[in-house]
């Protein structure tokens, strides 16, 4: 019996990833059925909508740091400001 695969909404950055790349593996396959490869590519989308989610997420938090003109660290800024 299968167990049911977990919640996209609770897996790390790096569950997702590792397991949308094993869809992607199994759909260039091009070895299961019509309906599972719905079933899987739908799944896909849900976990690259989470590794989007958590690189977003990532990206807000990562900060650059401003050197003076002594070149000592002056202060932090957003890495890409929008």
């Amino acid at each position: 019996m299968n167990a049911a695969p977990p919640d996209v909404s609770t897996m790390t950055f790096e569950d997702a990833l590792a397991e949308l790349e094993k869809i992607v593996a199994r759909l260039e396959q091009g070895q299961a059925p019509l309906e599972e490869s719905i079933e899987i590519f739908r799944r896909g989308q849900a976990l690259k909508a989470r590794c989007d989610e958590l690189l977003r997420r990532a990206e807000a938090r990562v900060e650059t740091i401003a050197v003076g003109a002594d070149g000592a660290p002056a202060a932090t800024r957003p890495l890409d400001p929008e």
